[in-house]
């Protein structure tokens, strides 16, 4: 039997304070509501697998900690040695009906660097697990921004669709009556059904967006309408920004400062450093199942208690030398790797900054269209309404027939959808770009005051 005492540094994950998180959760298993995007980002990140697999990665490494530093806590065992038969002759043993050890180390700096990078494994850990958190947030938020854009795509596109069927009605009239050729008939035709097809593309995509937000958040599919209105500003920013090191980049450098730390505890094992360790033994004897006492001068005693200080000095251990090697060639490459995650993040900087000055400019150009086209709808529709002005005058132009409107609308429409998308695109760089410059943080502070 061993008693031993161990330091409390388990991890608590947190736990989502809404109750009315999980309250809304459960309404939304029976039909579809609004979720806003606070409450889908705290859903994904307590059902990934990610974040798990931080959380358990973090309780690992802090039993590891309470490990190294109970190597100092005296250990307790007890044992009984019971004969199954009478011994018979001189046996070697003593014939203990019981005993126990204490034991602990008291000096060793190996063991103190151990608990060092035990602590600072810890630390890396757990800014492995708000990475992760991060991570996820980021991935929630991207989904439910292009769900909230294509359903206002799609809802444009279906407007779109209806004006593209009043036109080929209106064609084919125009074409009976003989007023259009055949081929303007045809033509509408063809608009329609890519109209058609483009309005079913985004169809597909708004429920392929929804069950990658069903499997980010653990609720049925279907069942996540996003609200527009819990969607907070994106800032603007850029490579210029106030630097951060983003939190994937410090959980590297923390984790190779760990693997330093461990090697040097190796290494501090051929130092030729004294290791101190205490030792208490108690053994209970007995006469009664042997003949012990016949080999003695004298009988045994019943008690027997020992204690001592153990005293190790290394001179030469040439497997410890190796595992020093090991540590050393981890440390080095866990170096090696966070220096890696530093210039890979430096690159996806650059490269997002520079498609966020395309993106911003496409984002304006695409508005600046709409706001055309929107233009040119009401001239259409004036026009249509009061006439082109003019009465029999040879030079007036023609009066604009009614697929003139059709053909308006749909172009104002696409102008629409163009822009959304365009808006869209910009709002998802943005994001990527807070998360790379470790601004992510402000972000989801900015999520919790919606």
């Amino acid at each position: 039997m061993i008693f031993r005492a161990h330091l409390n540094v388990a991890y608590k994950p947190a736990v989502l304070p809404l109750l009315a998180s999980v309250a809304l959760a459960a309404s939304a298993t029976l039909s579809s509501a609004q979720v806003s995007l606070t409450t889908v980002v705290e859903l994904a990140q307590q059902h990934s697998p990610d974040v798990r697999l931080a959380q358990a990665n973090v309780q690992k490494t802090a039993a590891q900690l309470a490990q190294s530093r109970d190597a100092f806590i005296p250990s307790v065992t007890f044992g009984s040695g019971l004969p199954a038969f009478p011994e018979i002759g001189f046996t070697g043993s003593l014939p203990s009906i019981w005993d126990s050890q204490v034991g602990s180390m008291i000096f060793s700096l190996p063991q103190a660097q151990y608990i060092r990078a035990a602590r600072t494994a810890l630390d890396a850990a757990q800014l492995s697990l708000k990475d992760a958190r991060e991570q996820v947030a980021l991935d929630a938020s991207t989904t439910y921004l292009e769900l909230d854009s294509v359903q206002s795509e799609l809802a444009a596109a279906r407007q779109q669709e209806q004006s593209a069927n009043r036109l080929v009605e209106i064609e084919q009239q125009r074409a009976e009556a003989g007023v259009d050729p055949l081929s303007d008939y045809l033509q509408a035709q063809l608009t329609a059904a890519q109209i058609k097809l483009a309005r079913i593309h985004l169809g597909t995509r708004a429920a392929t967006l929804s069950k990658q937000l069903a499997t980010l958040t653990g609720m049925p599919v279907g069942s996540i309408t996003p609200d527009h209105a819990s969607i907070p500003e994106i800032p603007a920013v850029s490579a210029d920004a106030r630097p951060v090191t983003p939190t994937s980049v410090v959980a590297a450098q923390t984790l190779a400062h760990s693997r330093e730390q461990l090697a040097k505890g190796d290494w501090e094992h051929l130092w030729h450093i004294p290791q101190i360790a205490f030792g208490l033994t108690y053994n209970r004897n007995t006469g009664v199942l042997n003949s012990i006492d016949d080999y003695y001068k004298k009988p045994l005693p019943a008690n027997n208690l020992s204690s001592g200080f153990s005293i190790q000095i290394p001179l030469f251990d040439a497997s410890q030398r190796d595992k020093a090697r090991e540590s050393s060639a981890d440390a080095l490459k866990a170096r090696v790797e966070a220096e890696q995650a530093q210039r890979q993040n430096e690159l996806q900087i650059a490269e997002l900054t520079g498609s966020l000055r395309e993106l911003d400019t496409q984002a304006e150009i695409a508005s600046l269209k709409q706001q055309i086209a929107g233009e040119q709808l009401k001239a259409v529709q004036a026009q249509l309404e009061l006439g082109n002005g003019a009465t029999s005058t040879p030079s007036a132009p023609p009066q604009l027939s009614p697929k003139a409107e059709q053909q308006a609308l749909i172009d104002e429409r696409q102008k629409a959808i163009d822009a959304q998308e365009a808006a869209l695109e910009l709002e998802k760089a943005r994001l990527s770009l807070l998360r790379a410059l470790g601004h992510m943080q402000d972000w989801l502070k900015e999520l919790h005051t919606k």
